[in-house]
């Protein structure tokens, strides 16, 4: 509230003007601050931490081949990083007698058909649906929390679905990595992998830049 002080009760001469003070008490606004920022307090939830699953290659040599190749080829991708923010992978098996088997991509966005985002959401089509419907359903709450990540859960890791394998080179950076399991999450692909990078990924990179010259190499010897 503000208060306005006219002075002592003398009477000003003539011709001089009356001088009037001013206070302005806060006390009220100190009280609805402190309301304020105690209801929030207790309206507001605070930020959970999130965590991301890493599904990491496995040290288990007594596992038999045949347990290692149960990916399908038509669902197995392989991501090579590499240099400059470029992403190389191929579909299935590699092929390293053509060059051109090796594609590249960006890290844009699903408006560019050159990045990573654009393949993955193109590859997991079925995937992305069914989770953007679970979503639509979480949202209209027709379904609890505890069964959309159950529902989501089974969607990702359904046996059809896609598998990723990513492989870092040394000329990659670590935003890279990271970029690329963001993607993981954006895609809904619930399967993948960080795998090092092996020679004949490095021969791929390689052929690729040099427009298939080492193939041709070989052809050669």
């Amino acid at each position: 509230m503000a208060e306005v002080n006219t002075g002592g009760g003398d009477k000003p001469k003539k011709g001089k003007p009356h001088k009037k003070e001013t206070r302005v008490d806060f006390t009220p606004m100190v009280d609805m601050n402190m309301l304020l920022i105690t209801f929030f307090m207790f309206c507001t939830s605070m930020s959970k931490p999130q965590t991301m699953e890493i599904v990491m290659p496995t040290k288990d040599e007594n596992i038999a081949e045949q347990e290692k190749n149960k990916v399908k080829d038509t669902n197995a991708i392989t991501l090579i990083l590499g240099a400059d923010n470029k992403v190389y992978y191929y579909l299935g098996k590699p092929n390293y007698t053509d060059y051109s088997s090796l594609k590249v991509a960006n890290y844009g966005g699903a408006e560019d058909k050159n990045s990573l985002r654009s393949l993955l959401l193109e590859r997991n089509k079925v995937g992305v649906d069914q989770v953007r419907k679970l979503k639509q359903l979480k949202y209209k709450k027709q379904i609890s929390n505890e069964d959309f990540t159950k529902q989501v859960a089974e969607v990702k890791n359904s046996k059809d679905g896609q598998v990723v394998i990513i492989k870092p080179t040394d000329e990659s950076n670590y935003m890279n990595l990271i970029d690329a399991l963001d993607e993981m999450q954006i895609c809904s692909i619930g399967k993948y992998a960080i795998v090092d990078v092996e020679a004949g990924d490095k021969f791929l990179v390689e052929n690729l830049q040099k427009q298939g010259a080492l193939t041709k190499a070989s052809d050669i010897k």
